[in-house]
């Protein structure tokens, strides 16, 4: 294997330590990094329709990002979340090659996500703009992003 791989798995593909491998990196991130006590198991990650998509370096998950479908009036859309990345892994662009593999993915359907602000103009490079007013979660401001 080589030392930096993209991996992805619909959730019903993942086994055990894969899993509690990437539910850690967002416990690591989200809880502890920037002290936001919230639900990180929040019953998406094992829908059928749920995709995972991260960055195994060594045998390591350096980096990930859930894809989750949605559905109204009969259209499908999709959201992106969860994007996090190891503090010793950042600076090597594993964020953007996430986005780019999910991106290719979902094509041309809508994609929603909540970038903390400080994020917005990186994700306006990859065709989002901003779909609301800003607002807190967990104390962290955030802004509702479009794409198509």
């Amino acid at each position: 294997m080589s030392p930096v791989v993209l991996q992805r798995a619909w959730a019903a593909e993942l086994d055990t330590a894969t899993l509690y491998r990437l539910l850690k990196l967002r416990v690591d991130v989200f809880v502890v990094e920037q002290e936001c006590a919230y639900p990180e198991l929040d019953g998406l990650d094992l829908l059928p329709t749920t995709r995972h998509l991260w960055i195994d370096e060594h045998g390591e998950v350096v980096a990930t990002l859930r894809v989750l479908e949605e559905h109204e009036d009969g259209v499908t859309s999709f959201r992106l979340g969860r994007v996090c990345t190891a503090v010793p892994a950042r600076g090597h662009g594993y964020s953007a090659r996430l986005l780019r593999a999910a991106l290719a993915e979902i094509g041309s359907a809508t994609v929603r996500l909540n970038a903390q602000s400080y994020l917005v103009d990186m994700y306006a490079t990859f065709g989002f703009g901003p779909d609301g007013e800003e607002f807190l979660d967990d104390g962290i401001p955030h802004i509702p992003m479009r794409r198509g």
